[in-house]
């Protein structure tokens, strides 16, 4: 689940110096100190602030607060040959000092630990820093931690022919923790309505906050019609669907007291599309004071609000089981849209090669986000009408076991999928014996989301020498020009396998024009994700309902592992 507001302190951005030549086994940069004589710059890089919650039902007891990392000249992509320079190669060692935080919190240290201290050895430097991890750091509040408690850990690095930036981690017990207030669906809410959130926090922590930043973001569905003077927006229409959308940042000057509740002067209006569907609106509020309130209105890409400010009032006896950690909803549940598949017909001889182009669109009104999941790609399943091998396998399609002695393909279409969104399937079929009203079935699966409008159009047909009227599925239509195109989710293998399911082959998926749309990271729940020939179905984030045939799964675990 993305969860916006749990993201680490930003590093501190590092100057590096990289020079053209080359030396033997190192990168540009490393051989432009090597020539001169001057030591690698290499930074020490991790958290450099932790709030440790009094709250202890907060806290997990096994996610390390601090990775520490080496940042060196270079990049950290890896080369043509798929190998990660090495910019340094000698003895050096990371020594971990936190005897600050004796009486202040408990400490679990990496490497060769020794109460407060560690002290971690290596040898080899890689280029960037992604693949220059030293180790974890946990901490925890333990019997002597008291609410306004502070210390720091140092981290510093000793080699030759290596210059270390050290780090210093500041840690701070019992600060202002600010928990949102809980959202939640009205009743009947339906898409196009404006949603009136109650937007406030309680502080939770043992001190009072100085200031507080309120940072809410909307997805694509989603819109915010008013504009305050304290607070600064941005849209994002660019890049992967699955982040698009609007942030809104507003600052709040005052104090706000350990264990008060507070709450905006007036809800937050948040409005959804026509074509919304679980869209998510989060939102969160920090304690952020007003030198560091003003560098985040002044962000990138944020334009600042007009109008009255909107202000934060205290809230007296608020019920402490309305606010949690992660404030949002899903707006709205109730919207509908229409997958269809259409089918194809052909007459030809025996030896004739034919054309075969399935169709699947999404009639709308609503897009399936798959924001929660992560973009789960949608999977239809193709049978070939008897008689026929596949001579051309079209992109995003792959042959698999439909059901037992039934040989097809599985074909994907990746989310997250835009209203009135069109993609077609070209199938190259040989015909090898004439048989008349061959038919194939081209099928979701029958377990599909409540939130589909009509499932009389999941089914269609691949009709070969048909006699009359023969139905090639769905309403006959093959979803030619107009509306977005969607990117069919690629497979694990274009490699057919044998026997009546056809011959290897490989081809692209037309698409009506427009962008692609064709998201497909890992992920579970939210929307729709529909994953294998019998389905793996997930409705909203409730779980798996039904799971697809094994030789489905083999295909949606290799497309991941691909992908990752």
């Amino acid at each position: 689940m993305r969860r916006p507001f749990r993201r680490s302190v930003a590093r501190a951005a590092i100057g590096l110096v990289a020079a053209a030549a080359l030396a033997a086994g190192f990168g540009p940069a490393a051989s432009a100190f090597a020539e001169d004589g001057a030591p690698l710059p290499v930074a020490i890089t991790g958290q450099s602030h932790v709030d440790l919650s009094l709250q202890s039902d907060h806290e997990d007891s096994d996610e390390p607060q601090v990775t520490l990392r080496l940042a060196a000249p270079g990049s950290d992509e890896p080369g043509d040959d798929g190998v990660i320079p090495v910019v340094h190669q000698g003895s050096y060692t990371i020594k971990i000092d936190a005897s600050g935080l004796d009486g202040v919190a408990a400490v679990k240290l990496p490497c060769a630990a020794k109460g407060l201290t560690a002290v971690c050895d290596g040898y080899e430097i890689n280029a960037g820093e992604r693949y220059n991890e030293i180790g974890d750091i946990r901490l925890a509040v333990d019997a002597d931690s008291a609410a306004g408690d502070f210390g720091t850990i140092k981290v510093t690095g000793e080699g030759e022919g290596v210059d270390f930036t050290p780090l210093t981690i500041d840690v701070l017990v019992g600060g202002p923790e600010l928990l949102g207030r809980k959202l939640s669906e009205p009743k009947g809410f339906a898409a196009g309505d404006t949603y009136e959130a109650p937007v406030g926090f309680r502080n939770v922590g043992g001190m009072a906050a100085d200031g507080t930043v309120l940072h809410v973001h909307g997805s694509r569905g989603l819109s915010f019609p008013d504009s305050y003077g304290n607070c600064a927006y941005k849209q994002t229409t660019d890049g992967s669907l699955l982040y698009q959308g609007t942030d809104v940042i507003c600052t709040f000057p005052g104090t706000y007291k350990a264990g008060a509740a507070y709450a905006l002067s007036e809800p937050l209006k948040v409005k959804t599309a026509e074509f919304a569907l679980y869209d998510i609106v989060n939102y969160g509020f920090s304690a952020v004071g007003a030198q560091k309130a003003k560098a985040l209105m002044e962000g990138d890409g944020y334009t600042p609000g007009t109008g009255a400010p909107l202000t934060l009032e205290e809230l007296p006896g608020a019920a402490a089981g309305d606010y949690a950690r992660y404030a949002e909803v899903d707006l709205p549940s109730g919207n509908t849209y229409d997958l269809v598949l259409t089918g194809a017909s052909a007459q030809g001889k025996a030896g004739d090669t034919v054309k075969a182009e399935i169709g699947f669109r999404n009639d709308g009104p609503a897009w399936i986000s798959s924001l929660r999941s992560g973009g789960e790609p949608i999977g239809f399943t193709v049978t070939i009408p008897e008689g026929a091998k596949v001579t051309k396998t079209p992109k995003g399609c792959g042959a698999t076991t439909i059901d037992e002695g039934v040989k097809g393909y599985l074909c994907w279409v990746g989310t997250p999928l835009l209203e009135h969104t069109k993609v077609s399937f070209p199938f190259e079929l040989r015909i090898d014996k004439v048989v008349k009203n061959a038919r194939g079935k081209v099928a979701l699966p029958e377990l599909m989301s409540p939130n589909e409008a009509d499932h009389s159009n999941n089914t269609a047909w691949i009709v070969l020498n048909g006699t009359g009227d023969d139905d090639a599925g769905g309403d006959g239509s093959q979803g030619s020009s107009g509306g977005p195109s969607a990117t069919p989710s690629p497979t694990a293998s274009d490699d057919d396998t044998s026997g009546s399911a056809g011959a290897s082959g490989s081809g692209g998926a037309s698409s009506s024009g427009g962008d692609s749309v064709g998201d497909s990271t890992s992920g579970s729940g939210g929307g729709l994700a529909l994953t294998g020939a019998g389905g793996a179905l997930l409705f909203g984030g409730s779980g798996l309902l039904a799971l697809g045939l094994g030789a489905v799964i083999v295909v949606v675990v290799r497309r991941r592992n691909a992908a990752a």
